[in-house]
Parts: structure tokens; sequence; C-alpha cells
């Protein structure tokens, strides 16, 4: 992968903020609802991949105190190395939840060899949570965290949920049924996961 700073036009001092502003940005340009019936589709939708990829690995990085080494290898510290491998088919997940599409995320998450990572649990957890099946998305969000308690963003999306969860007045803890008041903190809990993956 190329830097992941000059795929967002970012510089690597850049903050949080101004690194979250220009990935929209580009989301926003090279969304695929932007390019429906037009030959430069397949571009698009490649270049959304490449964006989306290096917004996560500085997403990652930066949660885990990482920065990007450069050099001829475009090697990543603190355990982020810049091959294809699981990392890209989570990659494809994360853009498919982005894009609200979550029975292909769902499906592409089944076909994952590695179902005891974090990342698989997390991303579950996401999916359950847009689906509003809040017992479940706990559970996996929960685990994420003790499978990786060093990840900022695993632990975040958990609070976030958790106390979401809690202000409920109409929280009927885990009565294993689904009311809709579950509905709509799933919804709230959705809404939120939106802004931290963007």
């Amino acid at each position: 992968m190329t830097d992941p700073y000059k795929v967002l036009g970012v510089s690597p001092q850049a903050s949080d903020e101004e690194i979250k502003k220009a990935y929209r940005a580009l989301v926003k340009k090279y969304h695929p609802d932007n390019y429906v019936d037009n030959p430069l589709a397949d571009l698009a939708d490649e270049k959304m991949k490449e964006i989306n990829e290096a917004y996560d690995t500085i997403t990652r990085m930066r949660a885990s105190g990482g920065t990007y080494t450069g050099g001829g290898n475009d090697t990543y510290s603190s355990g982020y190395s810049g091959g294809s491998g699981a990392s890209s088919g989570y990659a494809r997940i994360r853009d498919l939840l982005n894009q609200n599409r979550i029975s292909e995320a769902e499906i592409l998450l089944d076909r994952e060899p590695d179902k005891n990572s974090a990342e698989w649990h997390f991303l579950t957890g996401v999916v359950y949570m847009r689906k509003g099946w809040l017992q479940q998305a706990r559970e996996h969000l929960t685990l994420a965290c003790q499978l990786d308690p060093s990840n900022a963003e695993y632990r975040n999306m958990l609070d976030m949920f958790s106390n979401t969860a809690r202000s409920s007045p109409y929280n009927t803890a885990d009565t294993g049924g689904c009311t809709g008041c579950d509905i709509c903190t799933g919804l709230i809990c959705a809404d939120l996961m939106c802004s931290c993956c963007r």
C-alpha cells in the first residue's frame, strides 16, 4: 500500500479532525452513487477501496501509537504490515458498512477464515448493532475489547454502545426480547457507529 497520508492528501502531522475531514471529502467525491452507469465506475470503486484502507490504516496506527515509517517497503509500525491479507477483506467489510450494505458485510464476515480475531468480533458486533440485535452486539464488542484491549476504536464503540443503552429510560436489561425501545437504541448506536467509522 502507498503512504496512507498521501492517499488522503494530508500530512502525517495532520490532526485527527483534519484527517477525518479529508476522508469524508474523498468519500463524497468517489462514492459509487456518483458513478452509476458511468464508465469510470470501476476506477471510482478502486479509489474508494484505497481511501477506506488508508483511513483504516491511519486510524489503527494512531490508536495503537504507531506511525508510518515510509521507506521502500511501505511498512507500518505497531503491528500493521501493509499486506493485503485479512486487512483488505476487513477494509471491504468496513466499506460495505459505511454504505449501509449490512447483508453483504455479514456475508463477507461469514466467509472470513479467522473468526477468532478482535477485528472479526468488532465488525460482527457492528453488524448486529445495525440489525438491532443488541445483546449479540454487546457480546461481540466486549470480546473484541478483550482480545485487543489496547484498541481505542473497539473500546470507544463499546463505551458508546453501553452509555447509549444505559441512558435509555426504557432499558429493560437483558430480557432476551426485542422491544421498540431496543430498536430505537439500536438506531442510535448505528448512528454513532457511522460517525466512528468515517
